[in-house]
């Protein structure tokens, strides 16, 4: 069996899902798993909600927006079974209540945010039953159990393989269309696997379910070098090896979710990234290979903060304040993307999340004397040359500067 990941720019609009049913009903439309994330920018819809009602604004005219807009979808596709619109409404209230509850704010946040991948996934299947598609709706979070780690679930692998064995059955006569991003707890909440995780989700499945191959469909002709939006003569990598492409997401190429690869490299499946717009195209394969001489890769990764830690009493920084420093970030589930230390200082770059980061500020300043810069860019170069190392090296407001045998990091003011 196969597994196919739509994201959001996939199914935006009616014309778009009208488009995921042509490729799908290009391949074999059974032994085919289908991820599917919240339409268009949802997501961010959803995230101005919770934003809204955790800080108990009015948010009537936001929840409207996001109910209008996937309304709006149902009818162009001519959607007009009562059953089908009437457990549409029910996840509309559903997703009501979910902002309207008590709790800490990433707890209420993953309770929300994951409705956009519920209803997605809801519409997408029945435009397919309304083609005469078999296909079967199923809920990923009655298969991916994770802990209770609020916005970065941690995933329970023994667990989630085992409830997944019975999707086998299914995919025999079938597909099935579930959603990415979201999983629940062994009490039944629901959490999130981290921004932009339907990747991850994809991964998951294919490598519980033994899956052949895993198809992640975007808006750009594969793996490119560099975001094509920032350096028009960006080229497509062919193929890439896991190695290669796990480094790229972990220095921020959003292309691919940086928790993707690693399960389906230690099973062996390859994941191909595809054109959704022009599926002719060959994308890129990663998989097991050697690839020489790759063309230097370069990622830009916005909404960074800077945070220096400095000693108060002039002692110089050691193992102990080191230690003090990690346990803060561990204790907050913050990841640092670049790190570097000075005799008397320790600074950090990490991706900029109210109100977790001032959170870190705070615990941290009862040890040391800390400064922060928000609002910058970290921009990392792999598999640097000559050329492209002078360039971005000698940009203008460099606050940060780290570099090794093969990769260049700075971090800028915009």
């Amino acid at each position: 069996m196969k597994v196919f990941k739509f994201g959001g720019a996939s199914v935006k609009n009616a014309a778009a899902i009208q488009n995921v049913a042509a490729i799908v009903k290009q391949v074999e439309s059974n032994r085919l798993l289908i991820v599917v994330s919240a339409m268009g920018k949802t997501t961010n819809a959803l995230e101005r909600l919770v934003h809204l009602a955790y800080n108990n604004q009015n948010f009537d005219a936001a929840l409207h927006e996001i109910i209008s807009y996937h309304l709006a979808i149902i009818d162009e596709l001519h959607i007009t079974d009562p059953d089908f619109l009437a457990l549409i409404h029910t996840q509309f209230e559903e997703l009501k209540q979910a902002a309207t509850q008590k709790g800490e704010y990433d707890f209420i946040y993953d309770q929300v945010v994951a409705q956009g991948e519920i209803l997605s996934s809801l519409i997408l299947n029945k435009h397919l039953l309304q083609l005469g598609i078999r296909s079967t709706w199923i809920d990923a979070r009655s298969f991916i159990q994770t802990d209770a780690t609020w916005r970065e679930g941690k995933v329970d692998w023994e667990t989630s393989r085992a409830r997944m064995q019975g999707l086998k059955k299914i995919l025999q006569s079938q597909l099935i269309v579930t959603q990415g991003f979201i999983g629940s707890t062994i009490n039944g909440q629901t959490t999130t696997l981290g921004r932009e995780g339907s990747d991850y989700s994809a991964a998951l499945f294919a490598a519980c379910l033994s899956a052949e191959s895993v198809t992640i469909w975007k808006d750009v002709p594969g793996v490119m070098s560099a975001d094509p939006k920032r350096l028009p003569h960006a080229v497509v990598f062919d193929e890439l090896p896991y190695q290669e492409a796990a480094e790229m997401t972990y220095y921020g190429a959003s292309v691919i979710h940086p928790k993707t690869i690693k399960p389906l490299a230690n099973s062996g499946i390859p994941l191909l990234v595809k054109n959704f717009d022009n599926p002719t195209l060959p994308g890129t394969r990663i998989h097991a290979s050697k690839v020489e001489k790759l063309p230097p890769l370069i990622v830009f990764k916005e909404n960074q903060c800077l945070i220096s830690c400095k000693v108060t009493d002039y002692s110089f920084v050691n193992e102990e304040q080191l230690g003090q420093i990690f346990t803060v970030l561990s204790n907050n589930n913050v990841r640092m993307n670049v790190m570097q230390n000075s005799a008397i200082s320790f600074s950090f770059c990490t991706d900029f999340r109210e109100p977790k980061i001032f959170q870190v500020i705070e615990a941290l300043s009862k040890s040391f004397e800390v400064y922060y810069n928000t609002g910058l860019t970290l921009i990392t170069v792999k598999n640097y040359d000559t050329a492209t190392f002078a360039e971005y090296r000698n940009r203008t407001g460099v606050l940060l500067e780290q570099s090794s045998r093969a990769t260049l990091q700075v971090l800028v003011r915009h």
